[in-house]
């Protein structure tokens, strides 16, 4: 997943970028980074850990100018380790550059294996590191070396390139992850991966960037460019973004996330009834508004009984498996007034190994529950991805390998009910063109499984 912000012209840029990110935080919690320019100049700092824990008032005192790009990093693809953080900085054709990305490249080891045969020597294990590695060896203006390489490259790419005296936004040619331009309150360029982010800096979102669109900006203004001229978009935007990902209060792909999730829920409950139910709860944040949209359309009342610490994190992304396990325990804890002897519907965006909705539902049980049902606001997850969500291999989906039955089983709960693909679909504001790989198996792109196994290994 990831996240990026850039701004472009602003005083005191690298604040400005810092209160970016911590409206991207929820895209990832392993690194964070700001690169700035000024003069001929780019400075650069950046940590493990999240944002708040990486920056203080002396790290951005170091980080002058009124230009600067910004990450906040959940690796897909590359160990989580410092070297690793992004925005990644390199001298370049006598200038520096400095790129923060999200997605995924799912040729990243075809390239990087051919861009090595030819003498490049890479420093990190970032697929990222390879857009540098072919730009260096291009010619002409930045955007001229952008439109000879990117169609060589494959996968799942929404980027930010800096360089002393220019900035360059890229969205990949199907879209997959968002990048939205707005703004700020003196009409200057700020992007950011989702539109939450630039609200929270006071800027103003003004549109999406076109999937395979290139955005380059300097002080002569704002230029819009194409990957190439021979190749029309086909949109394939990830659909789990609205599910889980993208921020309730974000606006991506053309669609609200808050009414997305709540119409999800309402397909849910015409789908999916719980004859006996007393009331629904949400596991939040994620399946928040889902759980909104069920109660609405089922009639039943809502509450909140799981309540999150908002000092742990999300336990999907976090790097390590025992920190995600033991992570549940501290992340939810059950309202026992609220779900003592009543038959109780609890609706969630997703189940992927099964292990955190096994532990939900004994949670709920150990506080009095007469009954647990588990409602999931989006179709059995079957298949893993490769275009920027660290899903597991297929063996440990338990959608992949279990019958219904074994997963009630598992999870030890009354009954489990998933929404249709079709009723996903239909909830998505009437919109097309959404990547369901991780549901249907229909990947838009070829992937290699040799590149998902490395990138397995490289992450234990």
């Amino acid at each position: 997943m990831c996240g990026v912000f850039g701004v472009w012209g602003v005083p005191e840029a690298s604040r400005i970028t810092y209160l970016g990110l911590h409206g991207l935080q929820h895209r990832g919690q392993e690194s964070a980074g700001i690169v700035t320019a000024e003069g001929d100049n780019l400075f650069s700092f950046k940590r493990m850990g999240r944002v708040a824990d990486v920056f203080d008032e002396k790290s951005l005192n170091q980080l002058p100018g009124t230009v600067a790009i910004g990450h906040v990093r959940y690796s897909t693809q590359g160990m989580s380790i410092v070297k690793n953080a992004q925005p990644f900085a390199v001298e370049f054709a006598g200038t520096s550059l400095a790129i923060a990305h999200n997605g995924n490249l799912t040729n990243a080891n075809e390239l990087r294996a051919e861009l090595e045969a030819a003498g490049s020597l890479f420093h990190t294990t970032m697929d990222t590191e390879v857009f540098v590695h072919m730009l260096a060896r291009a010619e002409g203006t930045l955007v001229e070396r952008l439109q000879k390489v990117l169609p060589r490259v494959r996968g799942a790419f929404s980027v930010l390139i800096l360089t002393p005296n220019q900035m360059v936004a890229v969205r990949d040619p199907h879209g997959f992850r968002p990048l939205v331009l707005g703004r700020s309150s003196q009409g200057r360029p700020v992007l950011a991966s989702e539109s939450s982010a630039l609200r929270l800096v006071e800027a103003v979102p003004e549109r999406e960037l076109e999937p395979g669109e290139i955005l380059h900006i300097d002080t002569n203004g704002e230029t819009s460019h194409r990957i190439s001229e021979d190749t029309t978009p086909s949109p394939r935007q990830c659909i789990f973004e609205h599910i889980y990902f993208a921020r309730p209060d974000s606006h991506i792909f053309g669609a609200r996330v808050y009414e997305v999730r709540k119409a999800i829920g309402r397909r849910l409950a015409v789908e999916q009834p719980v004859a006996d139910a007393d009331v629904v709860i949400p596991v939040p944040d994620s399946g928040t508004a889902a759980a909104i949209g069920y109660a609405q359309e089922a009639g039943l009342p809502y509450e909140m009984g799981l309540i999150r610490s908002h000092y742990a994190g999300r336990t999907f992304i976090e790097p390590s498996s025992s920190i995600r396990h033991f992570g549940v325990k501290l992340k939810l804890s059950p309202v026992e007034h609220v779900i003592r002897d009543r038959s109780v519907v609890v609706v969630d965006d997703s189940i992927v190994r099964g292990t955190t909705s096994r532990k939900i539902v004994r949670m709920l049980r150990d506080a009095g529950a007469k009954a647990v049902h588990m409602r999931i606001a989006c179709p059995p997850t079957t298949h893993s991805c490769f275009y920027g969500i660290d899903t597991p291999t297929r063996g440990e989906l338990i959608a992949a390998t279990q019958s219904m039955d074994a997963i009630r089983n598992f999870l030890d709960a009354d009954s489990v009910g998933y929404l249709s693909i079709d009723g996903l679909h239909d909830s998505m504001s009437g919109r097309s063109g959404y990547c369901d790989a991780c549901f249907t198996g229909n990947y838009p792109v070829p992937v290699p499984q040799l590149h998902f196994q490395q990138k397995l290994t490289e992450r234990d």
